[in-house]
């Protein structure tokens, strides 16, 4: 049988991901042997990079620990390989130590020093001339005044604000999105690491997002100071190491040093994580600093945030007043647990210099009511009357990278496997999105959001020819559109060239109850997944597919004789969008598919 190149390229692009034959066989449904035959015709093993053996292991482990049904077989290779990983790690941190006590003599003139001298002097070999061997990340010339000079001449008024209390044991600081805190926080590290030599410990929602700060330090330290800086973690020539970490406890809790957590509302299990990062910073000469937008009020850290945890049963702790969120406001405050806390909304960031970046009234068109008070103006979302617990979205997400049979940036990003696509039209103002999700292929697979796709203000002709585009690079299968409004002329042409894959969605109180039942059953079931810090495909900002889910409230229909599901959506400002484009991908697989349902919800006919 002929395969098309596309295929093939797939194949090879796998292989090239250390796939077995075997594993993309099964992952483009093609008989092994001809895998094993492309790839001894085309020598893709002399295409293969070289790596360590240390790197080998590590990238096997990592594929066998996210598999799901692992046979024994499988099990024992992991035990091995992680046996050998821990010897192979514990003969590399032995050198390493050995080669840093070396260093330490050597640089302080100990008996260690067999002829050189790290950031000391160099024979040249001329007439016994001396020059200077530069040390690694060399900050030795940086001091508090020239830190004070390009703070005041860069930062915003209430990131210098923020610096001026640099120095409280627990802050705790809330925020809008993008005022630029996880940029601050970094520069603030990288001072604190110079200046002190203390360690600086930052963590975040995911481990991309805490290299982000790695990102800003580097470019922190180039553009103002000069310095290239290398390394993971980074290990300043005073001896401060600065490290980024994803959520996990147990790859935290032997570290010590001052700590910076980011978006600590969205960290699943954060009451966990916030005892291991206390302690890690438990000697009175380490700060502590979370900072984030809010979430709901069901999420763990939101105790800490108001004082309850504090307070606990204790009569006299819950007789003490906290201040409300409009007083911190007006500036931070230690509260009575000794913490300091500051809200800084994004009306509040505006008006202290960010403007000059940011056009808040977009931002208010942009989003609902809701959606905007929560992202920018500091406020938790009420999870009383939403569908979809926040607890449970926070089980659905993964980190990037995890899917290795996904590469968006391959001419065809999911080989020759089917994909559904769901869209949801455009109202006035608001984004139509389209979606590209993975069904599964057996029970043990989930649904997976490979990517989310907004248009704003586009005419629906050029949108079929978005979808038809996408259509070339995925093999869709399926493709649901609400048909109610003007989503109709999307329908319309693009069943013109895809008629067996365009499915038509009226919304009917029924079925609108479908999809949302649908669609609580896999949130319930933990049947679908997407990528923490998912982005738009094109505009390339964060996606907030959680917060799309929260939308989704229980209401009553018109006649008040039967319930239904509405989301808080306007004719000129919606947010939904992900949440139903999902829906209407995911609709294809029928309700009751081969599972019993746990859900209770339940409902009358509609007048």
């Amino acid at each position: 049988m002929k395969y098309a190149e596309e295929v093939r390229d797939a194949a090879r692009a796998l292989y090239l991901k250390f796939n077995t034959p075997k594993e993309i066989a099964a992952s483009l449904g093609l008989p092994v042997r001809t895998v094993y035959n492309w790839a001894i015709r085309g020598k893709w093993n002399e295409m293969l990079p070289a790596e360590s053996v240390e790197v080998a292991i590590a990238r096997r482990v990592e594929r066998l620990t996210n598999k799901d049904g692992k046979n024994e077989l499988e099990l024992e290779e992991l035990r091995f390989l992680v046996s050998q990983h821990v010897k192979l790690m514990a003969q590399k941190n032995k050198h390493a130590e050995r080669m840093e006590e070396i260093r330490a003599m050597v640089n302080t003139g100990g008996a260690a020093n067999d002829g050189w001298q790290g950031g000391g002097e160099e024979g040249d070999g001329e007439g016994g001339k001396k020059r200077k061997r530069p040390r690694k990340n060399d900050v030795s010339e940086l001091t508090k005044e020239i830190f004070d000079e390009k703070a005041a001449g860069h930062l915003f008024e209430y990131q210098q604000y923020v610096r001026e209390h640099s120095d409280e044991l627990f802050r705790f600081i809330l925020k809008g999105r993008q005022e630029g805190f996880t940029y601050y926080f970094a520069w603030e590290g990288f001072e604190k690491a110079v200046l002190t030599g203390k360690n600086q410990i930052f963590f975040s929602a995911s481990k991309p997002q805490a290299e982000v700060f790695r990102f800003y330090i580097l470019s922190i330290a180039q553009q103002f100071f000069g310095i290239e800086l290398k390394g993971n973690p980074i290990r300043l020539s005073n001896g401060a190491i600065l490290r980024f970490l994803a959520t996990n406890p147990n790859t935290a809790q032997s570290y010590s040093g001052d700590l910076y957590g980011d978006e600590v509302f969205w960290i699943p299990k954060f009451a966990r994580l916030h005892e291991v990062a206390s302690a890690m910073a438990t000697h009175d000469e380490f700060r502590i600093t979370y900072f984030s937008t809010p979430s709901a009020k069901t999420h763990q850290a939101y105790k800490l945030w108001t004082g309850d945890e504090w307070k606990g049963d204790d009569p006299k702790r819950k007789a003490a007043e906290f201040p409300t969120n409009k007083e911190l406001r007006k500036g931070g405050q230690v509260c009575p647990d000794g913490i300091w806390r500051y809200v800084i909304t994004m009306e509040d960031a505006c008006a202290k210099g960010l403007s000059a970046k940011v056009n808040i009234e977009k931002l208010r068109n942009r989003y609902s009511a809701t959606a905007f008070a929560m992202l920018y103006m500091c406020e938790f979302t009420d999870s009383r009357d939403a569908v979809f617990k926040f607890s449970d979205l926070e089980k659905c997400e993964v980190e990037f990278g995890i899917w290795q049979d996904f590469d968006p940036t391959a001419l065809r990003p999911f080989g020759n496997r089917e994909v559904w696509g769901g869209f949801d039209p455009s109202r006035t103002g608001d984004n139509s999105t389209f979606v590209i999700v993975a069904p599964p292929v057996d029970p043990k697979e989930k649904f997976r959001v490979l990517a989310v796709y907004q248009w704003v203000g586009l005419n629906f002709t050029w949108q079929v020819k978005q979808i038809e585009e996408l259509m070339k690079r995925y093999r869709f299968t399926h493709i649901g559109i609400d048909i109610t409004g003007i989503g109709r002329g999307v329908h319309d042409q693009l069943i013109r060239s895809a008629p067996r894959e365009v499915m038509g969605i009226n919304y009917s109180v029924d079925n609108k109850n479908k999809l949302v039942l649908k669609m609580i059953d896999l949130v319930e079931r933990r049947r679908i997944q997407w990528v923490k810090d998912a982005v738009d495909e094109v505009a390339k900002e964060r996606v907030d597919i959680p917060l799309a889910f929260m939308a989704i409230r229980r209401v009553m229909t018109a006649s008040q004789n039967a319930m239904t599901f509405a989301a808080e959506r306007s004719e000129t400002t919606g947010h939904a969008d992900v949440f139903f484009a999902i829906s209407h991908a995911v609709c294809n697989e029928p309700l009751d598919y081969e599972y019993d349902r746990p859900s209770v919800w339940g409902f009358s006919e509609a007048a």
